[in-house]
């Protein structure tokens, strides 16, 4: 499964906050609910997330191996 987790740490610890995500960089309050809930986003979503923080993917996301994930 892919974990946000990374993303809220770095938001933390950077001068944004859900606020001005949503409100100076047009973020959606759905993007950010899915991010709350380790939801799928899309490949643009999350470059647009690490140019705001200025960060790399592995800052904004990680995978962790669950039984959860689908069969391939």
């Amino acid at each position: 499964m892919i974990s946000y987790t990374p993303f809220w740490n770095t938001l933390r610890n950077s001068q944004e906050s859900t606020y001005t995500l949503i409100n100076k960089h047009h973020i959606s309050s759905a993007t950010i609910d899915k991010l709350r809930k380790n939801k799928p986003l899309n490949t643009t979503t999350l470059n647009d997330l690490c140019r705001i923080l200025d960060c790399h993917l592995e800052s904004i996301a990680e995978y962790i191996p669950s039984d959860n994930d689908q069969i391939l």
